[in-house]
């Protein structure tokens, strides 16, 4: 990867680029280790506190609309300070969370820490993205933010396995894990102010913060409104799957613990493969002469074609072809958010946190609520299949939004 233009003015080596990404990565690793400790531990905590499916489902919805409040208030902040000193701020802040949630002595105390931890970690992302934009130029963005948002499955790839290792016969050893994946949050903020240069990611002028007008054109732009809905049903698609893939297996088709863990982790993997192809195949497909967004819309079809497999889910056994199945889904899911990221930040400049924030509002005030209506409807129904085919197709909606409305242009604003 080579640094935008924005970036060598600053002079930040190539290597250094590099570097900053991998701590991108490690960072978005760390952001899905933390809160994966609850879905990979979750059949335990629903046994310790005697929670029903639609109790867990508000673990989710809890995290995830303190997530789109935090998405929109640290939007605005990543716009108005140092991303540098930001960054390393939120990290240490929802690993300290996570290390008290396994302190918690009762479902209202973890409800809370879950709460706490979706306000915090939700500055992982407009930091992320003005990061990305701000190192690569725009043809390289797709495969910039394939190696950001890679790092959620590998943190999901690490959780599991780690967890197994953890994980006794006592009931409550899921605590452990949760102490000691929030521990090592400390140690990215120090690597992180580390390699970032002092300089780098600034706070902007003056005359940049008063560019109100730009900010309300931006958010107004039809490509704003696009994107929201967007983002809305991708988010929720993956969101189900990340939450509920463990009970599903364990509950919905009897694998033992040790094999949903297993199996998570490869889930997890293949979805890493998916994330990190469709960022190498937008590239590809513009270096082979295909206009920028042309090549993102054929990657994210692609990517949305695969996250439908789900709809085979309900006619599936336990055995290979239902796990083959979900790994295809599953990397389809995490496909489309490079594309998805890329037109974000064909949006603006000055703005790219408020623009994350914003989106992360959308896609979090609707899939917290899909989780409590996923729970209730396992409850009553006693099968997670109907809820799995759904949340499937919602990417291919996604797609068909943005092929019939998205202008073939990407020329960005810098206000």
């Amino acid at each position: 990867m080579k640094p935008s233009s924005q970036t060598s003015s600053r002079s930040i080596s190539p290597a250094r680029v590099w570097w900053i990404g991998a701590l991108l990565l490690f960072a978005s690793a760390i952001n899905y280790m933390d809160r994966q400790t609850l879905a990979n531990a979750a059949v335990r905590i629903s046994r310790e506190f005697d929670l029903s499916q639609e109790q867990y489902g508000d673990l989710e919805l809890g995290f995830g609309w303190a997530f789109a409040v935090g998405s929109l208030f640290f939007g605005f902040v990543a716009d108005r300070t140092s991303v540098r000193r930001l960054y390393a701020a939120v990290l240490l802040l929802w690993s300290a969370v996570g290390v008290a949630s396994g302190f918690v002595a009762n479902y209202h105390q973890l409800f809370i820490c879950r709460t706490t931890l979706g306000f915090f970690e939700a500055g992982h992302w407009p930091c992320g993205i003005k990061t990305v934009r701000a190192l690569l130029d725009t043809e390289q963005r797709a495969l910039g933010n394939s190696v950001l948002q890679s790092g959620t499955s590998i943190g999901a790839i690490a959780t599991p396995l780690l967890m197994n290792w953890m994980l006794t016969d006592e009931l409550s050893s899921w605590r452990l894990p949760f102490q000691a994946v929030g521990a090592v949050g400390v140690l990215w903020a120090v690597a992180w102010l580390a390699v970032v240069p002092r300089d780098a990611l600034p706070a902007p002028t003056v005359s940049e913060v008063r560019a109100s007008e730009g900010l309300w054109r931006t958010l107004l732009d039809r490509r704003m409104l696009i994107i929201l809905v967007v983002v809305a049903l991708i988010n929720t698609t993956w969101q189900v799957f990340r939450a509920w893939l463990p009970k599903f297996l364990q509950e919905g088709r009897g694998y033992e613990e040790s094999q949903a863990l297993y199996f998570n982790a490869v889930w997890f993997a293949v979805t890493d493969l998916g994330c990190l192809g469709a960022g190498a195949v937008a590239l590809w497909l513009v270096r082979r002469g295909q206009p920028v967004v042309t090549a993102r819309l054929r990657t994210f079809l692609v990517c949305a074609l695969m996250a439908l497999a789900t709809v085979f889910v309900p006619w599936l056994p336990k055995g290979w072809l239902l796990l083959t199945v979900l790994l295809v889904a599953g990397a389809g899911a995490l496909g489309v958010f490079p594309t998805y990221h890329a037109f974000t930040q064909d949006l603006t400049r000055l703005h790219q946190g408020k623009v994350t924030g914003v989106a992360g509002v959308a896609a979090w005030a609707v899939s917290p609520l899909a989780q409590r209506l996923f729970g209730r409807h396992i409850d009553e129904t006693h099968s997670f299949d109907q809820g799995l085919a759904l949340a499937g197709c919602l990417p291919i909606i996604a797609c068909a939004l943005l092929y019939l409305a998205w202008p073939r242009s990407t020329t960005t604003k810098e206000m």
